[in-house]
């Protein structure tokens, strides 16, 4: 089935949580979508989680109700809307049992003048109603097979019966209207930027506070958790693959006790759950479990990506850093907050400067020392102190560039005088510079080339396997985490990763290219790093930077060769994804990561674009592998790296030939001329 292609949608509650996270998304993946926000700015809404996509020219907000049948009529016109993402709701099951008439007002009414105006106009190709799990009611226990889209529903609280109820209309106008819609039914979504009235938020702030986190009845109620940016891509999966006239769950199998939920956070800010866990009353009635058959939607290509402790500790650090995102939250963090933070309540924004302060950054906390840190895996104080690098490498290249970044971003920085073989003076370093990260960009890579290190074995493993581990194994003792610049030269393209075939080799992949020493012990200390868990390693590969005259950059060594070979490969371009290994210390990255731009690039495009851009009159050679074999002592490592990971981490990464232009070539272009 042909993808289908958006011109202008509507996203309905789309400064509220989840829908947030979606717009964003598709405003960062598709430049060309005009994206049009409806929004009321209830209590749970906030312009600053649409802040990543402040200043995109394909962003629209407009402040308005759903229920308002005028505004939505005029919004699909004048905005040529071809596409509808609804996911304006109150959905906080505590409120319901409080306020019900409120959400039958917004997610029963609501929805039917929504749907009304579409049938009116007459324009619409897709309408994207977003339900919820819970229109299923409970599951039982013992159950091993989740509800599929067919199951019945049978809701238990006047949230999920208000959600089934307007599923039942959205059904209605596609069998009786022709109305082009697709239904999603989620598990329970977490991360960052989602009010603190529901569970894994109101415990993290709760534990920041020092306070008890709270669990109804006895916290034996079963959930499923999908990260957020995991649902954001489902939701881009099925605009784009989605059937009209389906239903598709978006959930996973991997299931957690609240109570089990309330012990990971305390283990996180180390709390003692024995203690900081408080059992309170019950809600009039808590559903034990939902649980979803999620296989129509991997079908059509998704998967849940993050790990819960992945996505546990990134939203941690997001409250830990962003406190103040909802200002007073102190009625939505008591056990059973219905009657304090009641739906309908909005929040004013009388005009633009009110607009323009919501997307301005959070303000810093007024007082710090209030606030309880999470214990990070590389860190055992309690307040977050300003960061700090100690960089190895002052004399080599990629470490010499991670000093020139630190300055222009005001990080505070010294390079480590110690050898990497000998512990003492690494442990000196540490005691002396209190570092909150190490970065190692030390080791042997050959002089003037990896050929150096056939005939200087030793002191290529004392370099790059016994000083790597020592510094991970005493960054490890003193908690700390070790950014280590590794290379992606340990692999050789192979029948499964044919040359030209766009199949790269892949994080978990094993190294296959023992052709050089220098390989050999990069593959080697790669496995063995693989023991620690505070390292992160970053697979570089053919380096290249604005630098032309540095020997060291692939352009440069090529550029100068009498002959090349012609082969496309990954590679690495320093001016933009050495910023990004700054970013990744900054968010806790840990593993290995590819770390080269997203596709392939061969010698011979290369040196098109450096006599395009540089020299016009420039010529080289080609020779076969076959004839550098010859004038070469080890052979050269070559393939493509899979990228993917890296990628979804920093959306905005280039691919290689257009990271080749925009910091490379175009740069020196301007200065050659």
């Amino acid at each position: 089935m042909e993808a289908y292609k958006p011109k202008s949608i509507l996203i309905t509650g789309a400064a509220g949580f989840i829908a947030s996270h979606v717009a964003n998304r598709l405003i960062r993946n598709y430049p060309e979508y005009k994206i049009v926000v409806l929004d009321k700015l209830d209590y749970c809404s906030n312009l600053k989680n649409l802040s990543p996509s402040r200043s995109s020219p394909n962003l629209k907000f407009v402040k308005g109700d759903i229920a308002s049948a005028d505004l939505l009529h005029y919004l699909l016109i004048t905005e040529s809307i071809d596409t509808i993402m609804h996911f304006a709701a109150q959905t906080h099951v505590d409120n319901s049992f409080g306020n019900s008439f409120e959400f039958t007002k917004n997610n029963i009414y609501g929805t039917h003048v929504l749907l009304e105006a579409c049938k009116v106009t007459g324009q619409i190709r897709r309408f994207i109603h977003v339900s919820t799990d819970e229109v299923y009611g409970e599951t039982d226990e013992n159950a091993v097979v989740g509800n599929h889209e067919a199951s019945q529903l049978l809701p238990t609280n006047p949230y999920s019966a208000t959600k089934a109820g307007a599923e039942m209309l959205v059904m209605a106008y596609g069998r009786s209207y022709g109305l082009p819609v697709i239904t999603t039914r989620g598990n329970n979504v977490y991360g960052p930027n989602q009010f603190p009235e529901k569970l894994i938020p109101k415990f993290i702030l709760l534990a920041m506070r020092g306070q008890p986190l709270p669990i109804h009845g006895d916290g034996s109620n079963v959930r499923s958790y999908l990260y957020c940016e995991d649902v954001a891509e489902a939701f881009e999966v099925v605009l784009h693959r989605g059937e009209i006239g389906h239903v598709y769950n978006i959930g996973t199998k991997k299931e957690r006790r609240v109570i089990d939920v309330a012990k990971d956070i305390c283990k996180l800010f180390s709390l003692d759950s024995n203690t900081t866990i408080k059992f309170v009353d019950n809600r009039p009635f808590n559903d034990q479990r939902y649980f979803l058959d999620d296989q129509k939607l991997k079908i059509l290509g998704w998967s849940e990506r993050t790990t819960w402790e992945e996505g546990l500790r990134k939203t941690i650090d997001w409250y830990t850093n962003n406190p103040d995102w909802w200002g007073d939250v102190s009625g939505a963090l008591l056990p059973h907050p219905r009657m304090l933070m009641m739906p309908g309540t909005e929040r004013h924004s009388d005009g633009p400067d009110e607009i323009k302060s919501l997307l301005s950054p959070p303000n810093n906390v007024n007082n710090p020392s209030q606030m309880v840190t999470p214990l990070s895996k590389t860190s055992s104080f309690s307040a977050t102190p300003p960061l700090k690098f100690l960089i190895y490498g002052k004399t080599g290249w990629i470490g010499g560039l991670l000093g020139k970044i630190c300055q222009k971003q005001g990080i505070s920085y010294e390079y480590g005088k110690g050898r990497l073989e000998d512990r003492s003076q690494l442990q000196l370093d540490i005691h002396n510079v209190k570092p909150t990260h190490v970065f190692n960009a030390a080791g042997v890579t050959g002089r003037p080339n990896v050929d150096w290190c056939e005939s200087h074995k030793p002191e290529t493993i004392r370099a790059n396997v016994v000083g790597t581990l020592t510094l991970a194994d005493l960054c490890l003792e003193n908690g700390l985490l070790l950014m280590n610049y590794a290379t992606g030269c340990i692999f050789e393209y192979d029948s499964n990763h044919l040359e030209g075939s766009g199949f790269g080799f892949k994080e978990e992949d094993s190294p296959n290219f023992t052709g050089s020493f220098y390989s050999k012990t990069k593959a080697m200390v790669e496995e063995l790093l693989k023991e620690y868990e505070n390292v992160c390693t970053l697979r570089v590969r053919m380096p290249i930077s604005s630098d032309l005259n540095n020997p060291r950059n692939f352009i440069t060594k090529i550029s100068r060769y009498n002959k090349v070979v012609n082969i496309p490969n990954s590679m690495t371009v320093l001016d933009e994804l050495l910023p990004i290994s700054i970013e990744m210390a900054k968010r806790n990255c840990r593993g290995i990561w590819n770390f080269t731009n997203p596709g392939v690039v061969s010698h011979n495009e290369i040196l098109e674009m450096y006599k395009a851009y540089i020299d016009p009159s420039f010529s080289w050679v080609n020779f076969s592998l076959e004839e550098q074999a010859k004038v070469i002592v080890a052979p050269r490592s070559n393939n493509e790296l899979d990228a993917s990971k890296l990628k979804r981490e920093f959306p905005e990464l280039l691919s290689i030939k257009e990271s080749l232009i925009k910091y490379v070539f175009e740069p020196n272009k301007k200065q050659a001329k």
